[in-house]
């Protein structure tokens, strides 16, 4: 047992990870648009490789083996959002952030967000971490503003022209409103799901930034996070996941991480 536990222990150890990266890949994918894509196809290939193989039929045969060679940039192109997000996160702030929160602008912000769900004034935030947002703030309008309760209120009420778009916060000022982000192509089984909370997934998904929504129609609060949805939680339940996600982050960096400046950190 000793000597087939030494020649075969690196067996064992492939195994393991294999395992574990099929199994984080399907959580990863299973909700996303490429998952039914990628099902279907496979039982295609897998339904013609068992019919050529019983029937031997040597030119349906010879076509497979020859379509495994495209197979690879099939699903780099069937899977470019998530792709792009599994890269965008690797390179993101878990590693070299040295941002950390700021309750007291967490607090401002969680009023400001008390009072829109009070008054059913939708919003989106984006709150930016490791990966620059600037690209989505030149779709907006630049601000550079500290960030308040007052100025919060005002960008997403009805009536002024930047309520429709979203929001970037960055080390506690409100860098850009107005801002137009990618809207989520993820499956959502809650029919109540508009494109404000879409594009709160989307810009979730394409960086490593939390997304804070709020409901025009309820006044609900929604936190989305690395493409996730978790809907409808109440404002303490909300800024408790806030802070899990930036101690998370900064716990990752704490290692190598400097104070740096004053911010919602993470939380921006």
């Amino acid at each position: 047992m000793w000597d087939f536990l030494t020649d075969h222990w690196r067996d064992g150890v492939e195994i393991l990870i294999l395992a574990a990266l099929a199994y984080h890949g399907y959580l990863f994918f299973r909700a996303t648009r490429g998952a039914r894509i990628l099902t279907g196809l496979l039982v295609l290939l897998l339904s013609l490789a068992l019919i050529s193989l019983l029937l031997e039929l040597s030119v349906i045969s010879s076509l497979l083996q020859r379509f495994s060679v495209f197979l690879a940039v099939a699903l780099v192109v069937i899977f470019q959002p998530e792709l792009r997000r599994v890269l965008a996160e690797l390179g993101s702030s878990r590693i070299f952030s040295f941002n950390r929160p700021d309750p007291e602008a967490l607090d401002v912000l969680m009023e400001g967000m008390r009072q829109l769900s009070a008054q059913r004034c939708g919003a989106l935030f984006a709150l930016k971490r490791g990966i620059d947002l600037q690209p989505y703030g030149e779709s907006g309008v630049v601000l550079d503003a500290v960030i308040s309760t007052e100025l919060i209120t005002t960008i997403f009420h009805p009536k002024t022209t930047l309520h429709d778009g979203g929001a970037i916060i960055d080390q506690g000022r409100v860098s850009a409103a107005g801002c137009v982000f990618p809207v989520s192509q993820r499956e959502v089984q809650d029919r109540a799901i508009g494109l404000r909370h879409r594009a709160g997934m989307g810009i979730s998904e394409e960086t490593d930034a939390i997304a804070l929504v709020v409901s025009e129609e309820t006044g609900a609060l929604s936190l989305c996070f690395q493409g996730r949805l978790e809907h409808d939680l109440e404002l303490e339940e909300l800024r408790k996941r806030i802070n899990e996600i930036l101690n998370e982050g900064r716990d990752a960096a704490s290692g190598s991480a400097k104070e740096d400046g004053h911010g919602l950190g993470t939380l921006a």
